[in-house]
């Protein structure tokens, strides 16, 4: 009986609605999301505690400053005072900024993300704006091992699967690829899978990257892998496997139900561990519905999307390159984290600013900041070693790519402006030849009720004789 009352409350779960969403009332709702019941607990845990965390900030300064000697080490103190300021920033953040489309953990969780994106740009802004040499150069304040050339390691070479030269072990080229990046690729994919929620836009993001790999490849050695690195471990086992569980994952959470209990309110141990792990689950669920051949608008966007993801995807390889930091540096594993975290939110903003532009009139906050940190770094690749990024393109390479760009603007040509035409004019000659047909039929019907009633209203000769006789 629970598990059919379960489904009941999965089933009720996708009603109806207009283009509008409120917002925890679940009264109505798009048809893409699903309906919330909560009961409106409010503990604790979901309070504002702006008095407290500002009696711990100002308590900290008091000691700062009162109590605790100065250190007499400019360098030290330099990078005490920039922490500090940006603790002070992410503090006031965390209370006061405006929250975002997720709530679960916990507000304050996403409200913090968003405030260190903002430290990121102010940073990559600062990057940006020293000489090459001075932008390495600080990079050594962060961590001492940075500011040092180091040569990117190379995929490619012997390509074979099975080396009969190697008696000991032929199969040592795969074995040879299989490294840390190999769980990194199946994992980023997942978590990918879970921004996008498409499986058709995750594909195309997927091969595509590779089809830069191969156009790339002259300007950094590191996109040089062997064919069945590319097409077999990458796309098809790592990315594959890895939109092929997010698929599944999404499945999920588009058919769990969404029923919200304070922890208190709940009688038993087991549902309160329960209740805790979904703490860490979505609130509620939107299915994304990209439909990207439906208008210019939405294909436009669908194409900014990918584009944005695939150069955020190149900028990885290009910063930790100009700015000489290894590939398994914590600075390379904390932007991974970052973007981790800010991407979902941005995908919800502009999915939500794509799909109801006249509710979300503007776009996310987080959105917004994802896409200036993209272009950002992306300048700051075209800054710091613009000898590597104008390496000539092979011809054929080019040649490929022109081909592609030119399809693509004669699909677009075809699907939004020459066949709406073509429809347009089909359906006005349409309309035409029906007037023109109903029009003909009044004026046959109208000739012959005249005539009858020309008949009916002064009668035969006959009988007009006779009245005058």
């Amino acid at each position: 009986r629970r598990r059919a009352a379960g489904k009941r409350v999965a089933n009720k779960g996708f009603i109806c609605r207009g283009a509008k969403a409120t917002a925890r009332d679940g009264s109505c709702r798009r048809t893409t999301e699903c309906q919330v019941f909560d009961d409106g607990t409010n503990t604790f845990f979901w309070r504002a505690h702006t008095l407290t965390v500002l009696f711990i900030l100002t308590c900290a300064l008091v000691y700062v400053t009162l109590l605790e000697e100065t250190p007499q080490d400019t360098a030290y103190n330099t990078k005490r005072g920039i922490v500090a300021s940006i603790l002070v920033f992410l503090c006031f953040g965390v209370t006061q900024a405006k929250d975002g489309p997720f709530t679960r953990p916990h507000p304050a969780y996403w409200r913090f993300w968003l405030c260190v994106s903002v430290v990121y740009e102010l940073f990559l802004i600062f990057i940006l704006f020293q000489t090459v040499h001075d932008g390495r150069h600080f990079m050594k304040f962060i961590d001492p091992k940075l500011g040092v050339p180091l040569p990117e390691r190379d995929y490619g070479g012997n390509c074979l699967i099975y080396d009969p030269g190697n008696e000991t072990d032929p199969y040592h080229n795969i074995w040879d690829k299989m490294d840390g990046f190999v769980p990194a690729h199946f994992l980023g994919w997942y978590i990918k899978t879970l921004m996008i929620r498409d499986w058709w836009m995750c594909m195309i993001i997927s091969v595509m990257f590779e089809f830069l790999e191969y156009s790339l490849e002259h300007q950094l050695p590191n996109f040089s892998e062997c064919w069945w690195d590319h097409w077999i471990m990458d796309v098809l086992v790592c990315n594959g496997l890895g939109i092929y569980c997010g698929m599944k994952t999404l499945g999920w959470l588009s058919m769990k139900p969404y029923q919200w209990q304070g922890l208190w309110n709940i009688p038993t141990y087991k549902g309160k561990i329960k209740r805790i792990a979904f703490q860490f689950t979505p609130y509620s669920w939107v299915n994304f519905e990209w439909k990207p051949a439906s208008n210019l608008r939405r294909w436009l966007a669908v194409c900014g999307i990918i584009f944005m993801f695939l150069l955020a995807e190149l900028n990885t390889f290009y910063l930790k390159f100009v700015l000489w930091m290894p590939p398994e540096h914590y600075l390379v594993l904390l932007r991974l984290v970052f973007f981790v975290n800010v991407g979902g939110v941005a995908m919800r903003e502009i999915y939500d600013f794509m799909d109801d532009p006249k509710f979300h009139k503007k776009l996310g906050q987080q959105a917004w900041l994802v896409a200036a940190i993209t272009v950002t770094e992306f300048l700051i690749v075209v800054k710091y070693d613009p000898h590597t990024i104008t390496l000539p393109i092979p011809f054929f390479i080019t040649q490929c790519w022109i081909l592609g760009i030119v399809l693509l603007l004669t699909w677009t040509l075809w699907r939004f402006f020459i066949r709406d035409i073509t429809l347009r004019y089909k359906e006005t000659r349409r309309r035409k030849q029906e007037g023109s047909g109903e029009h003909d039929r009044v004026l046959g019907n109208g000739s012959t009720a005249t005539g009858s009633g020309r008949s009916k209203l002064n009668g035969s000769s006959d009988s007009t004789r006779n009245r005058k006789s």
